[in-house]
């Protein structure tokens, strides 16, 4: 049976939007050092960058009694907060968003953020105006966004067959499939190109191939 067409995008955040990895890499080695662990480099980050994301913390060695894991995302965001102050947007996000918008297809953001943080760093980035919705989390621990995005879709004025997922990890798509709508994973983000093709959905490398996917004209 034929899909119908995808007519509104829920764009994740942190590494599909905003190209942040390097700055993640570089907090969470701040924090590993502290604890007197090895550090971490981007291919083996993105080997086990997962969530909910202390589960990751724990593999790389850190001991988290509940407290611990509460001051340790305190401390993570505090130092992400200047790491991620001018991480950039990916490559060709900004006209490709533009030119989604023009075609009437409309955006939103579900991200595992915390909303205060999530809409400070789109703000920063003036971004707030191509989103018709912005979902985040209550607080700084990302276990799960996807609570957060059943509400969102409460919002959003299309069914979800025709809710198309744009992320860069396993989280998206399987947030995708809970949620019932179609999922293209990018890689260049959190997660390895293994790791996303393991999910069994489109993965591209150039957000610019989006609109084509979708039927559209490719932006110049």
């Amino acid at each position: 049976m034929k899909q119908p067409p995808v007519r509104y995008l829920i764009w994740d955040w942190n590494g599909t939007l905003l190209d942040d990895v390097s700055a993640c890499v570089a907090a969470l080695n701040v924090l590993l050092y502290r604890k007197r662990l090895p550090r971490i480099q981007l291919p083996r980050y993105r080997a086990v960058f997962g969530f909910p994301v202390r589960n990751y913390y724990e593999t790389l060695g850190f001991q988290l009694t509940a407290e611990e894991w509460r001051q340790t995302a305190a401390d993570y965001h505090r130092i992400y907060a200047r790491t991620a102050a001018t991480a950039p947007l990916r490559a060709g996000i900004r006209n490709t968003l533009r030119q989604l918008d023009h075609q009437g297809i409309p955006s939103a953001v579900l991200s595992a953020s915390e909303i205060g943080i999530l809409r400070i760093m789109i703000a920063a980035r003036n971004l707030e105006g191509r989103f018709a919705q912005i979902a985040g989390l209550p607080n700084r621990f990302a276990h799960s966004k996807l609570d957060a995005g059943r509400a969102l879709l409460k919002k959003l004025p299309v069914p979800p067959e025709e809710m198309l997922l744009i992320g860069d990890t396993d989280h998206d798509y399987e947030v995708a499939c809970e949620l019932h709508c179609r999922c293209i994973l990018l890689t260049g983000g959190h997660q390895s190109r293994a790791r996303l093709r393991a999910c069994g959905c489109p993965v591209i490398a150039d957000v610019r191939r989006l609109p084509a996917l979708l039927g559209l004209p490719r932006s110049s």
